[in-house]
């Protein structure tokens, strides 16, 4: 694995400024965190173009939680819809909709997932072009629930995503650095929300409703519902990681 700090630039067009306080693995380090570490199904973690973590937790901790970082080229969301979305409305159709997945997860050896409400409802700012909200969710018959906190970055031609894996119990946490992994990432110039060309560029074809309930994947065919959420397994699937990454982590502090 290999962890970066401070500035990372992504082929998408985004810049990270992590400085001292997270840090970045790539593609192939993320995919492996997501998959043999944490024990995702494959497909769930196909599209994630890197991870970040804060700096005080290891990849591999019991108590840590990662943010999977996914961009999304679905053209120029127009985001008029924002101050009119009826979020009540809303999470009883994602609920039922995540309902309706459930068989094709359990016949594909997955459990079962149920959509609990919001943890954290909606939030979209229309300066800065940014959009979060969080989701509890129980897996199967799970007593601890996981937490998917999601962040969307509006662009030029399309959405920079970042989704934070953790448990319910670490919400406060979370909301504690909410305004720092805001500041964390930004579209280079000519990639911005603002640098948008009405008539040349590609108009996504949903507002900010659409984006919250995940209709875009279902519209284009690449999976029944967008709710198939990241979820951190056991610490048993963790052990076998930690040795390396200390290992790693070592390496870099005397290098």
């Amino acid at each position: 694995m290999d962890p970066k700090t401070g500035a990372v630039d992504l082929p998408e067009g985004i810049h990270l400024d992590l400085k001292d306080k997270f840090y970045f693995l790539g593609k192939k380090d993320a995919t492996s965190v997501l998959t043999e570490a944490w024990g995702n199904p494959a497909d769930t973690a196909s599209e994630a173009i890197g991870m970040i973590f804060p700096a005080k937790y290891e990849p591999i901790a019991g108590n840590g939680w990662g943010i999977e970082l996914r961009y999304e080229k679905i053209g120029h969301v127009d985001d008029a819809d924002a101050a009119s979305i009826d979020y009540t409305e809303l999470l009883s159709s994602m609920q039922a909709d995540t309902l309706s997945a459930n068989d094709q997860r359990v016949k594909d050896g997955f459990p079962p997932i149920k959509l609990i409400g919001w943890a954290s409802p909606p939030v979209y700012d229309f300066v800065h072009k940014r959009l979060h909200w969080a989701k509890e969710l129980q897996f199967g018959d799970d007593t601890v629930h996981t937490l998917n906190y999601d962040v969307r970055f509006l662009g030029r031609e399309g959405v920079f995503v970042m989704s934070y894996i953790a448990t319910v119990e670490q919400l406060p946490e979370i909301k504690q650095s909410l305004d720092e992994v805001l500041g964390v990432a930004d579209f280079n110039t000519g990639k911005k929300y603002t640098d948008f060309l009405p008539g040349t560029d590609t108009v996504a074809a949903v507002g900010i409703g659409g984006l919250i309930a995940g209709k875009l994947a279902a519209k284009a065919g690449l999976i029944a519902v967008a709710l198939i959420a990241l979820k951190k397994f056991g610490i048993l699937l963790l052990v076998p990681l930690a040795g390396l990454w200390r290992f790693i982590r070592g390496n870099k502090g005397t290098s």
